[in-house]
């Protein structure tokens, strides 16, 4: 087996309007995720359930980690297979579910990376690194929808 790593975060829900969960409609679903040493983030439920539309919701921010998971692999497997990356944008999406019982799943998120490289000669191997850096991304390998992958490289004229 291999190093292990461990992460917290602390969540704290500040969502109490003075009766708590005394009906389902008597409390914001507002909470601060807070990290040591680092800046906290200001959650809520999607607007679809309730949820303050100006703060992060856990979905989004699943999106957000598969997202950024994906961009620095490959930002390393292009690094050791010679492709210069110049920029990333990726304007990603995830598609989720929701069951008649109110419990729900993801059902896909699809990557959209707009990677600009230094050649022209580069864009090929930069579009098909995209499947080694989905296969070596942590958070990819741990979920259990598809991670689909539709890259567009480019160049840049200087």
């Amino acid at each position: 087996m291999g190093k292990h790593h461990h992460y917290r975060a602390t969540t704290t829900w500040v969502g109490n309007r003075g009766t708590g969960t005394s009906d389902y409609k008597a409390y914001e679903r507002n909470h601060d995720i807070a990290f040591e040493g680092k800046q906290t983030i200001k959650c809520s439920s999607d607007p679809s359930f309730r949820g303050d539309k100006s703060r992060q919701n856990p979905e989004e921010l699943l999106v957000a980690s598969l997202s950024g998971c994906h961009m620095l692999w490959f930002l390393h497997v292009a690094s050791v297979n010679g492709v210069v990356v110049t920029e990333y944008i990726d304007d990603a999406t995830g598609s989720m579910e929701e069951n008649q019982d109110g419990s729900g799943q993801f059902i896909e998120v699809t990557l959209h990376p707009r990677v600009t490289v230094r050649d022209q000669d580069m864009v090929e191997k930069a579009n098909a690194l995209h499947h080694q850096a989905n296969q070596m991304c942590f958070i990819a390998r741990s979920v259990k929808f598809p991670v689909n992958h539709k890259p567009t490289a480019i160049v840049v004229d200087k």
